[in-house]
């Protein structure tokens, strides 16, 4: 489970900034928190901010975290790492990126990190902790690598480790029984685009294939209403051999009378958001079904309020959420504010200062002390929480563009 993610000086975050899943002292809304030992974790994260604040620059970090640690091992000696440092000033335009993550593995929990530019790894570490105290696994800084005696998988790793490449990533590849286990984690992390849904239709096709995955899938599409009765995947289309979606729609008679079923082509046929939410719900629905984490930019995007509504509600609600997924997703969608049943802890605003450096605070964490009973919604677009664009004076643009 995700505890914290934290990035400094990648594209548009300048200084570290983290979003925490750790449960503040607060009374909203307890059912949002799974409880792992002594660890109260939430169930869900939200951010808002203006076009162009990073929201998706941070949904970036940790999904470009997460490519460099599965494929390190595998780049050649002179592959860059995908990393862009924030550019806007001399201090940091330089410097390596900086990542790092909390998460639970079987009741242990892990702090791993590092810092990296295009050409080399400068820095990386890993710590666990099983009780109250904090202690490393390894250090890795620029004049080489500190091994922790508990680290047995890790011994003579150190100078089979190219510069260009994660420590954690080669020791996996040796079969390290420690880094297997984060690996398994990092690869059971995802992340997807609203905007780019398409990407992901595979994924639900293959869920469609299995009876038991396809009952949930079409289950949820009913509750949605979405118009048609059933879905299924065939071979061929239009003698095409190739996969594909097709919904089964009901037909009528002018007074009313059902007479048969006509299939429709999912991706010619249905509307846009009802190819978002079929393409999406493959990834929602697997990491619902075995207690993954889903993050997701733009998940409002081509759906109706109370569509996203419902998919919220799918990983706050215990009933839904038996396997304790989490979903961290970026949105526009101020709806949700107000029928979302968010804790302040869940609600994290973004925005850029006048050097265009993102900042990135929760609600509960806002300056001016915010009580639950407020409207956060009202709140926030009057710009009540900051995060909002400035919106200039249109008569003016008007003005200039006249011929008078």
């Amino acid at each position: 489970m995700l505890l914290e993610f934290s990035v400094a000086n990648f594209l548009s975050f300048k200084e570290k900034k983290t979003l925490s899943l750790e449960a503040a002292s607060i009374s909203d809304y307890k059912e949002n928190i799974i409880k792992k030992g002594k660890y109260k974790i939430l169930r869900s994260a939200v951010l808002y901010g203006a076009n162009s604040s990073g929201k998706s620059n941070f949904i970036k970090a940790l999904s470009i975290m997460r490519y460099i640690i599965i494929y390190s091992s595998i780049k050649s000696s002179t592959s860059e790492i995908d990393v862009t440092p924030f550019l806007l000033n001399t201090e940091t335009e330089n410097e390596p990126s900086f990542f790092e993550i909390l998460f639970l593995i079987d009741g242990i929990r892990y702090r791993y990190g590092f810092e990296a530019d295009k050409k080399s790894v400068k820095a990386e570490w890993l710590f666990q902790r099983k009780k109250l105290k904090e202690e490393y696994l390894f250090i890795r800084e620029n004049d080489g690598i500190g091994l922790s005696p508990i680290f047995e998988e890790g011994i003579g790793v150190e100078k089979k480790t190219r510069d260009n490449a994660l420590f954690l990533s080669k020791v996996d590849s040796d079969n390290g029984e420690i880094s297997q286990k984060i690996m398994k984690w990092f690869s059971d992390l995802r992340t997807i685009s609203g905007l780019e849904h398409e990407k992901y239709t595979h994924f639900t096709l293959s869920m469609l294939e299995k009876e038991t995955e396809k009952n949930k899938l079409l289950n949820f599409y009913n509750q949605m209403d979405l118009g048609f009765v059933d879905i299924s995947v065939n071979d061929d289309l239009d003698g095409v051999k190739s996969k594909n979606i097709q919904t089964l729609h009901k037909k009528f008679t002018p007074d009313g009378e059902f007479i048969e079923s006509k299939s429709f082509s999912l991706i010619y046929q249905e509307s846009s958001g009802t190819n978002k939410l079929v393409d999406i719900s493959g990834p929602i629905f697997d990491t619902l079904s075995n207690g993954r984490i889903l993050v997701i930019d733009e998940l409002d995007a081509k759906l109706h309020p109370l569509m996203t509504v419902a998919i919220i509600k799918l990983f706050n609600n215990q009933e839904y959420n038996k396997n304790n997924a989490q979903l961290i997703f970026a949105t526009h969608d101020t709806n949700l504010l107000k029928y979302g049943e968010f804790r302040r802890d869940q609600i994290y605003f973004i925005e850029k200062d006048k050097y265009e450096a993102s900042d990135l605070y929760s609600l509960v964490e806002y300056k001016d002390k915010v009580r639950k009973d407020r409207s956060f919604e009202k709140d926030y677009i009057s710009g009540r929480y900051g995060a909002i664009p400035y919106i200039g004076n249109l008569k003016n643009i008007l003005d200039n563009g006249s011929d008078n």
